[in-house]
């Protein structure tokens, strides 16, 4: 069994469906069930049973999963052991707007406990570059949200946090239960410099092209709505301050929380940071993130 192979097949099993996973390798589908189906005859049982709608698990595959885990964990440990001997002593590391909560701080200990040796330097990004640097080659690792153009980046979903409006706390519209994006026709928005990523541009605007005061930061987000009585969107649990109120919005996706980083990017540390990332994503978080975006 290569260890290429069990990386395709954690992936379908932890996202029991095959197009997701797909997705998440960054591949085509067809050559992923043909890897699979490759693996089933390698260990000779039935790993996944497919249906239309999506993947389960057989006994087997559950075996399999904790295994394959396992080796792939032992293997990139390998891997940054032999860095470390080689001299790979430092990681820098993207974060969007406000990135001091206690998410980020768990997971700065995880790091460092695995990596006690290792220099971490984090890099604050404003929100005009939803990428933190990694396309100016200024981080080599992103803790931030998506959507934005991956182009020559691998992304790694960690959760999805649903997002409201920010207002302010006079506004008729704070005393809503929720709100629909129909009703704020009309209003102003912040809005994005232009030459921001117009894929972030599109999902913090609501999917339109949105006029209003200008940010670069969650401080200017908040004082735009307290001061000038505009609206933009927010993270839904995140406490909008003093004078301000969020009321969700029904109609709006969720907000991916991710970690991306240069695709080819060979550094072991890189690959270390996402696994713990995802980690602590996939088993123990159950609050809020403090890596926002306006507002925010």
């Amino acid at each position: 069994m290569e260890l290429r192979t069990l990386r395709y097949f954690v992936a379908v099993a932890e996202e029991l469906h095959f197009g997701r996973a797909a997705v998440r390798l960054h591949m085509s589908q067809p050559p992923l069930s043909r890897a699979v189906k490759q693996l089933e005859t390698e260990v000779g049982a039935v790993l996944l049973v497919r249906s239309p709608a999506g993947v389960t698990l057989t006994a087997a595959g559950a075996v399999l999963l904790d295994e394959a885990r396992a080796l792939l964990e032992r293997a990139a440990l390998a891997q940054e052991r032999v860095a470390a001997a080689a001299g790979t002593t430092a990681i820098t590391v993207g974060v969007l707007g406000d990135g001091a909560d206690a998410g980020l701080s768990r997971l700065a200990a995880v790091f460092r406990r695995r990596h006690p040796g290792v220099e971490v330097r984090v890099r604050e990004a404003d929100l005009t570059d939803p990428t933190c640097g990694l396309h100016a080659g200024r981080v080599d690792v992103a803790l931030t949200r998506g959507p934005f153009q991956e182009t020559g980046l691998s992304v790694r979903a960690l959760r999805t946090d649903a997002v409201g409006v920010l207002l302010r706390a006079d506004d008729p519209l704070a005393r809503s239960t929720s709100l629909h994006l129909a009703e704020l026709a009309g209003r102003r928005w912040f809005s994005f410099p232009p030459g921001t990523d117009p894929l972030w541009q599109s999902y913090w605007g609501g999917g339109q092209h949105r006029e209003g005061p200008v940010v670069r930061a969650v401080v200017e987000c908040r004082q735009a709505v307290l001061w000038n009585g505009t609206v933009g969107m927010t993270l839904l649990d995140h406490a909008p301050g003093p004078g301000l109120a969020v009321v969700p919005l029904s109609d709006m996706p969720p907000s991916p929380l991710v970690a991306a980083w240069s695709t080819g990017d060979t550094n072991p540390l890189v690959r270390s940071f996402v696994r713990v990332a995802a980690g602590i994503h996939r088993e123990r978080w159950r609050g809020r993130s403090g890596v926002q975006p306006c507002g925010m």
